[in-house]
């Protein structure tokens, strides 16, 4: 029987509801996403995470008297120790409601996705449910960042523009 909705103002059997049917209905109920509101939290909220980083490389650079190209590793380091700290104790993840994007972009976010694998599986044993679910979204991951890699590596060689220090 067909039925007409007083906000969609579209006619349709509910028995034979295609998907652009179901899109028409369904549209006026979704709120309105404040694209540029969430766009200002990643923003800053990212640019955060990279100025503690940056915070922690200096302090490696002035403590350890490191350059800026052996302080690059520690503080990655550290920052996956600080993301995986926070993740623990539920805090990243209220941190990531609120600020979005800008905190899974970082290698925090990374980190972050990897742990939260973790913890989620861990009742089911360190083999089957941590190692084998902690790569299903981050194997994805490196296997794009290796496959990238690989074929930049490529057009560099290709082009003439790498190797030979």
């Amino acid at each position: 029987m067909p039925v007409k909705t007083k906000r969609s103002g579209v006619k349709l059997r509910l028995d034979t509801l295609t998907p652009q049917d179901y899109e028409k209905l369904s549209k006026p109920f979704v709120p309105a996403r404040p694209v540029f509101k969430n766009c200002v939290r990643a923003f800053f909220s990212g640019g955060l995470i990279c100025v503690i980083g940056q915070g922690i490389q200096e302090a490696f650079m002035a403590i350890f008297g490191m350059t800026s190209k052996e302080a690059a590793s520690p503080t990655v380091a550290v920052m996956i120790l600080i993301s995986v700290i926070l993740t623990s104790f539920g805090v990243y993840d209220k941190m990531a409601q609120w600020a979005g994007a800008g905190t899974a972009v970082p290698v925090t976010g990374f980190a972050n996705s990897m742990c939260s694998a973790a913890l989620e599986h861990r009742a089911e044993g360190l083999v089957l449910g941590v190692g084998g679910n902690m790569f299903k979204l981050a194997g994805s991951v490196i296997v794009f960042g290796a496959v990238a890699a690989f074929v930049i590596g490529i057009i560099y060689a290709f082009l003439g523009l790498g190797g030979g220090h």
